[in-house]
């Protein structure tokens, strides 16, 4: 079946050689997939980039388009101008500062052999690195779509790893273009709900993800957590985050100080912990505590804009 990979792209200049690398691997069959790269306004060389890419990607027989998104500042919308120009039944979806396996594309696809599947969702890791906080992310599984499609309200897939049809597109409307997080789970929460639709998880189909480096970076991360978690609850009803309790914080530092510090002290002098993860580990505590505190704050700040419950349809 004809496949077409859409990934926005913002001044990604700086990822995109890894990532085309990954798709000109992909052992799906070359004749049966396009790539479309959408740049949302980017101010570096993305575009230059991407025009050398189109060439290289000729000469191996594969097939690259780039577009334009450049009305609306928002990763959504440009997903939106990707579909409106894909040519296949099946879209798939990852993010340029994405690695896709070499295999990741043949099985996201392969469950739409059953014509019942309309939502096929993949798995995301990290990046290996030497980054205590990047390591404290891949610990926790930040990024891993196991927790999204446990969500209380209903199952959802990230952007980052997710296969559509595009009948259904059809059906439910594209993204909301105004959006600028949490777009994804309105998707698949207006695909998904009530058992509208089925959707299958394949953690084979895997993608990995750059984590957060430093505290700034991951302050925003959880801040744009909480945005969504806003938005979302103005869209759908889902409950709100409650307000981290003063009282609650200092029972979980002072747990860490008595019985978690001196653990892991004792484990790394007896060599059952590496260095590298030490401090990944000793922190865990405060860091869950300092990305509670910018979930709620972001939450607490966001106001979904007006125009935001636009859906685009085909």
């Amino acid at each position: 079946m004809y496949v077409s990979v859409i990934i926005p792209v913002y001044n990604g200049e700086a990822d995109l050689p890894d990532l085309l690398r990954c798709l000109q691997t992909q052992t799906y069959p070359p004749d049966q997939v396009e790539y479309l790269i959408v740049d949302n306004k980017s101010t570096d060389g993305t575009g230059e980039s991407l025009q050398a890419a189109i060439v290289a990607f000729q000469r191996e027989g594969l097939v690259l388009h780039s577009a334009i998104e450049s009305t609306i500042q928002s990763s959504y919308a440009a997903r939106n101008r990707g579909i409106r120009l894909a040519k296949g039944t099946i879209l798939a979806f990852t993010d340029a500062d994405c690695r896709p396996d070499r295999h990741w594309l043949a099985h996201l696809i392969e469950p739409f052999t059953d014509p019942r599947i309309d939502v096929v969702v993949g798995e995301i890791a990290g990046l290996p690195s030497q980054n205590w906080l990047e390591n404290y992310a891949e610990q926790k599984q930040v990024l891993s779509q196991k927790y999204t499609l446990e969500h209380p309200f209903c199952p959802y897939g990230q952007t980052a790893n997710l296969a559509v049809k595009r009948s259904l597109f059809v059906e439910v409307g594209l993204f909301r273009p105004y959006l600028t997080t949490g777009g994804d789970a309105d998707f698949c929460w207006r695909a998904l709900k009530d058992n509208a639709h089925r959707y299958v998880f394949v953690p084979q189909a895997l993608v990995l993800h750059r984590h957060r480096s430093n505290l700034k970076e991951l302050a925003q991360q959880w801040q744009r957590y909480g945005r969504s978690n806003r938005y979302l609850h103005d869209l759908h009803g889902v409950d709100l985050m409650v307000k981290p309790q003063l009282s609650y914080q200092l029972y979980l530092l002072t747990r860490w100080l008595i019985r978690e510090v001196p653990a892991l002290l004792l484990a790394i002098l007896t060599r059952k912990l590496t260095a590298r993860l030490f401090l990944s580990r000793v922190l865990s505590t405060p860091l869950s505590i300092y990305c509670n505190y910018n979930r709620f704050q972001g939450q607490t700040q966001a106001k979904l804009p007006t125009l935001a419950q636009e859906i685009d349809r085909l």
